[in-house]
């Protein structure tokens, strides 16, 4: 198959949390713009097989990975198999996430661990064994949120902490690759339709006053500018945190 628009012919990805919503949009689109793909699901394993079915119909490999974000040793192991699997690691998407939500004093200590477990350490670990395989042209991409940009309601304290500390993270090793010519960059969403947080659910319109375009964002409009970083476009891009939020934070 010929490499596709986004110059990624040839390469491999690994995007955690890859079933279903933002994670299954990017795993479709990576695949269309040429990569082969390997993902992470953990309960959904009739939408991991149907989506490793997609792939393979765009002529693409694909491999279904059933790991937790939140175990340090499922990341790790997900690296390796993709590596062992499909040849080498170009391009890790780290887009495993939960959404706590709720009063502050209703935190329990369990539910902090969990949150940070799979938003910051499992990052953290995923990156650190994926770099390993990476050479001049590796990407790393997380996907934050806009929570981390602005916080306009209550209850969300915990999410917004977890996802704000992405971007120092970004920082950091965009600084601590960049010498290899390795980029790392966060994207952060907006309201967008997903099972987590589906436009017509509750609440769905109150969300939406806070949009400047007034509506919700579809999946592939967050895997494109994954794809886009992932690319050739995104090749003097790094350490940045970048929104697809239709304005939610102007």
């Amino acid at each position: 198959m010929e490499s596709g628009v986004a110059g990624l012919g040839g390469k491999v990805a690994l995007v955690t949390g890859g079933s279903r919503g933002i994670g299954a949009a990017v795993v479709e689109r990576l695949a269309r713009d040429g990569a082969d793909v390997a993902f992470t699901y953990v309960n959904a394993e009739d939408r991991a097989k149907a989506l490793v079915a997609d792939v393979e119909t765009l002529g693409r490999s694909a491999v279904a990975i059933p790991a937790d974000s939140g175990s340090a040793r499922g990341v790790v192991d997900a690296v390796a198999r993709t590596v062992a699997e499909l040849g080498r690691l170009d391009i890790l998407v780290n887009n495993a996430g939960v959404f706590p939500y709720g009063p502050i004093e209703d935190v329990s200590l369990a539910e902090l661990d969990r949150t940070l477990g799979i938003h910051v350490r499992g990052v953290f670990l995923a990156t650190q064994a994926a770099v390993r395989h990476m050479g001049t042209g590796g990407r790393v991409i997380s996907i934050g949120s806009c929570f981390a940009e602005r916080v306009p309601y209550a209850g969300v304290t915990l999410y917004a902490m977890s996802k704000s500390a992405l971007v120092g993270l970004t920082k950091g090793l965009a600084r601590d690759l960049g010498e290899r010519g390795i980029t790392v960059n966060v994207v952060h969403p907006g309201s967008t339709d997903t099972d987590m947080n589906p436009a017509d659910g509750e609440g769905a319109d109150h969300e939406r006053t806070f949009i400047a375009l007034g509506h919700y964002a579809e999946p592939t409009d967050i895997a494109a500018t994954v794809s886009h970083l992932a690319g050739d476009g995104g090749r003097y891009i790094t350490g940045a945190s970048i929104s697809v939020d239709g304005g939610f934070a102007a």
